[in-house]
């Protein structure tokens, strides 16, 4: 479980020092999904800046430069590769033909050793799964719809991206892990972050949430690209179904079975136990509806909560209801 959050502000109207309590802000609400290690990217000077470091963001400083346009940040649970090593923590630096840009990951990957082992990208010191979606944009040597669709499609996993390439130009590739991504148009500024939650604490701290706004909405299969003036354009990739390490793609008879077994083989990565997830499908939770909650701690605990209060009702009406 990571968080991505971030900011782009296309007129400039904004105090510096009101966007640098926001990037603070919303970093520190998005510990709420890791505390590892937390890290922004932005430009400066038409170059690609990033700094990260293995501690939680609250005990870290974020403070991008007067005339920074956005600001791309994430914090991170580790799932692979140590987060003590900060060459593991996002965002991570790229360069794809004449671009440079900065790319973070929300969600797991879980073919990047085979294409590395099938020789589709080259071994790395960087062991995180997420870098090989970076190394895949790299590969095609331009950065663009086609090669996040590209790269989108061949990565196998959960998964939402961003980017922030050094004109100023953010993209959002919205796999199947959360995103809510909001527009002030008064203001002239975008704000995003994985989830509502982390949305809502970041702007009432800063009295945001007091602005006009507007959700924009992003779904499964989405690439979006928001310039430096504030245009949005879209375009498209094809998400894949689960795919199994040691099958083919499902048939039908075979799905539900593999995909709890998926489920609870990763849910790990979430800091999630593995009893919980056995107990929501017991309880008669599919597994989309328990991915749903992977990605929003708080529908999580909830939902468990009550789960297990209604199984102890249901045990104590068991044990002592009825005749006897």
């Amino acid at each position: 479980m990571c968080s991505l959050f971030g900011w782009l502000d296309y007129e400039g109207i904004m105090p510096h020092r009101i966007l640098r309590k926001l990037t603070q802000a919303l970093a520190n609400a998005a510990e709420e999904r890791g505390t590892d290690a937390a890290g922004i990217s932005y430009i400066r000077n038409g170059e690609v800046v990033i700094y990260k470091r293995p501690k939680p963001a609250h005990k870290l400083h974020f403070n991008p430069p007067d005339g920074t346009a956005a600001v791309m940040g994430h914090t991170r649970m580790t799932t692979q590769g140590d987060g003590k090593f900060n060459y593991n923590n996002h965002p991570f630096a790229g360069f794809a033909g004449d671009t440079s840009f900065a790319f973070a990951h929300n969600g797991v990957l879980w073919n990047d050793k085979e294409l590395r082992k099938d020789k589709v990208i080259p071994d790395t010191h960087i062991e995180t799964d997420s870098y090989a979606a970076c190394q895949l944009i790299e590969q095609q040597n331009k950065l663009d719809f086609e090669s996040l669709k590209f790269m989108a499609e061949t990565v196998e996993g959960n998964f939402t991206f961003t980017v922030l390439d050094d004109n100023n130009s953010l993209y959002i590739i919205k796999g199947s892990n959360p995103m809510c991504l909001l527009h002030f148009k008064d203001i002239g500024l975008y704000v995003y972050a994985s989830t509502e939650s982390i949305m809502k604490a970041a702007l009432r701290k800063i009295g945001l949430h007091k602005f006009a706004h507007e959700r924009v909405e992003t779904d499964e299969g989405d690439i979006i690209r928001i310039d430096r003036t504030g245009d949005i354009t879209r375009s498209e990739f094809e998400p894949k179904l689960y795919r199994s390490k040691y099958m083919s793609w499902y048939d039908d008879s075979s799905y539900y079975n593999i995909h709890e077994e998926m489920l609870l083989a990763y849910c790990g990565c979430y800091g999630v136990d593995s009893e919980d997830v056995e107990l929501l499908l017991e309880y008669g939770y599919t597994c989309d509806e328990i991915e749903e909650m992977l990605m929003d701690t708080n529908l999580l605990h909830e939902t468990l909560r009550d789960v297990k209060y209604m199984c102890g009702e249901s045990l104590y009406e068991s044990c002592y209801g009825g005749a006897w």
